[in-house]
């Protein structure tokens, strides 16, 4: 039985959860994130660090519904950002796993993927089945 696509609501809520819990696993305030569902699936996340490289520079966790997550490095107003690292294939990897391509980024071990290369093709109504374990017993809508 197939099911239905998700409602904007119900992903972006749930996309929100677990964001949340990505950024309690790398020590990001939940007022450090944004969430955000239009033509694509966003998520991004302020680190509370600099780079070694680009001192004078912001370091932000980015999230998408084709890509995953990317460890990158915001440049001028208005500029696209310096990817630094992409986590890989999963879009939707455990928190813990994601704190760890963080530190393990930061502290100059490879990632395990740097390719910028899409993700697999994944519809939301996969994406919101994989997401549904953060919203726990929240009610729908």
């Amino acid at each position: 039985m197939e099911h239905p696509e998700p409602d904007a609501r119900t992903l972006e809520r749930a996309l929100g959860e677990y964001v949340r819990a990505v950024a309690a696993a790398v020590g990001v305030p939940a007022e450090g994130t944004t969430v955000e569902i239009s033509d694509t699936a966003t998520a991004y996340l302020g680190l509370p660090r600099r780079w070694p490289g680009r001192p004078g520079h912001d370091v932000m966790l980015v999230w998408n519904e084709r890509r995953g997550w990317s460890l990158a490095v915001e440049t001028d107003p208005g500029a696209a950002a310096v990817v630094l690292a992409h986590h890989g294939d999963d879009l939707v990897p455990a928190p813990d796993a994601v704190a760890r391509f963080v530190a393990d980024t930061a502290a100059g071990r490879p990632p395990g993927q740097a390719s910028a290369g899409p993700a697999a093709d994944v519809s939301r109504r996969v994406l919101a089945e994989r997401l549904r374990p953060y919203l726990g017993d929240a009610p729908n809508g």
